[in-house]
């Protein structure tokens, strides 16, 4: 099914993104007035007077509390969701994903190895930088594993993916099992492994936000080799495209987006994987539209994911990396059982 209107679409999503982060902005266990909401993000923005029926506690809640979530999770979702679409075309594989690649697992044993170590109480650039070391790692491997003659064997990508992901998870359970006997520690390591938004602020909007945002920009510009490559390495080649040095900016950005955004929001899966394919169905191949559409569709996913938490199962202290798995992994079931009738 592809839709003959993109741009209809995509201002679609964009408005409903709107919509979305408005209600995130309004949503808590404290209830504020949309008008003193509306008015406190009127005065941050463009610096008027605050009234005076504005208690400062709730301009405290709005801008120091919600307003960072909110970004964080607008940049974070639209981030695992482009990665996840370029990794999508550039390997020719409905199935590739940050996560099912093993990116978004050494992205979490790296931010895990810098909070063992002690390293996040010197710098908040130390769980950052080490999640954007190993997703390159991993991903490296992978690419490199599947690699040959500068072709990519996709079945060889996807369970070379699946192995390192199981070895980072291994490395991240064995790194938990160190730090029992320093609760505090351990306690931080399982939190922050399970993904979420609780107690992020704006110094975790300062982390991802200059790479995200650059990203977003950078890709945009990769629009056209994304479309050649999808139609196979051969054909790319015979029109210009330098492969091997366009694959290898790709993975560069999508691994400092990935280890930006996993360092930030935890251990959240299937964004990348889901939220693509779903744009693809929609509006087809070219990703000139699939581009915009699947920064503004992953941003709409994690932000609802976050709302339906909050508004149905926050008493149950559920984490947010449970509810993307339970959407993600089914659909990735369904992927795979397609795929299977598919060759058949």
């Amino acid at each position: 099914m592809h839709n003959k209107k993109p741009h209809l679409i995509i201002m679609g999503l964009f408005i409903l993104l709107l919509g979305l982060l408005l209600c995130s902005i309004l949503q808590g266990p404290v209830t504020i007035p949309t008008a003193h909401i509306l008015h406190i993000l009127k005065q941050a923005i463009l610096q008027h007077p605050l009234s005076d029926a504005v208690p400062p506690w709730q301009q405290s809640i709005i801008l120091d509390v919600r307003l960072p979530k909110t970004l964080i999770a607008f940049f974070a979702g639209a981030s695992l969701a482009l990665c996840g679409l370029v990794m999508q075309g550039m390997f020719r594989n409905p199935l590739a994903s940050p996560s099912v690649l093993g990116v978004s697992s050494g992205a979490s044993l790296g931010a895990v190895l810098a909070i063992y170590l002690g390293l996040s109480l010197y710098s908040a650039w130390a769980i950052p930088l080490f999640a954007f070391v190993g997703a390159s790692i991993s991903l490296f491997i992978v690419y490199r594993i599947s690699s040959q003659r500068g072709h990519i064997n996709v079945s060889t990508l996807l369970l070379s993916g699946v192995a390192i992901s199981t070895l980072n998870v291994a490395a991240t359970s064995f790194i938990l099992a160190l730090s029992l006997n320093n609760w505090d520690v351990a306690r931080m390591i399982i939190y922050w492994t399970m993904g979420g938004l609780e107690g992020r602020t704006w110094d975790h909007v300062f982390i991802i936000l200059p790479v995200a945002l650059s990203g977003f920009i950078i890709l945009f510009f990769y629009n056209k080799s994304l479309d050649l490559l999808l139609l196979g390495e051969q054909h790319a080649l015979s029109v210009g495209v330098d492969v091997q040095r366009t694959r290898r900016h790709l993975l560069i950005i999508s691994s400092a987006m990935v280890g930006a955004s996993i360092s930030v929001v935890g251990g959240i899966g299937f964004i990348g994987l889901v939220v693509p394919h779903i744009m693809r169905l929609i509006l087809g191949p070219t990703h000139r539209y699939l581009l915009p559409a699947s920064l503004l569709a992953g941003a709409i996913a994690l932000l609802s994911a976050e709302l339906f938490l909050n508004q149905f199962l926050a008493s149950k202290a559920i984490p947010l990396g449970v509810i993307t798995a339970a959407f993600g992994a089914p659909f990735f079931l369904f992927l795979l059982i397609k795929q299977r009738f598919l060759l058949n």
